[in-house]
């Protein structure tokens, strides 16, 4: 982890950014997550739910790529924060990753927005 800035990690093509927003988390990976960097995604977003942020509000706008590993980090995360009472909100994402959401089908499994404001306005 980047201890160079309170809340920030980073592994080479992964750079991750968490803060708070209300009763959010918001949760912004940038780069590309694959099973090289999902590590660097798992890590941030448990310890939110163990801290009690359990509406993890993941922005998505600055994701460049998501393999299958990726997508089993976000959904892991996902059953934590449901077995607290929460839930993680996807945001902003690109058409190249809302395509592997499409085609696994885990846009249904997730609450999706178009934008970071519209995620935080629920």
């Amino acid at each position: 982890m980047d201890r160079g800035m309170v809340g920030s990690a980073s592994k080479g093509r992964l750079q991750v950014e968490v803060r708070h927003h209300g009763a959010s988390a918001i949760v912004t990976p940038a780069g590309e997550l694959d099973h090289h960097t999902a590590e660097v995604l798992r890590e941030p977003l448990e310890k939110c739910v163990e801290g009690g942020r359990v509406r993890l509000v993941v922005d998505c706008s600055k994701l460049e790529f998501c393999d299958s590993t990726g997508l089993n980090v976000l959904l892991g995360a996902r059953l934590k924060a449901e077995a607290e009472g929460g839930g993680v909100h996807l945001a902003g994402m690109l058409p190249i990753v809302a395509r592997v959401f499409e085609i696994t089908g885990a846009d249904a499994v997730f609450t999706v927005h178009e934008s970071l404001d519209a995620a935080l306005v629920e």
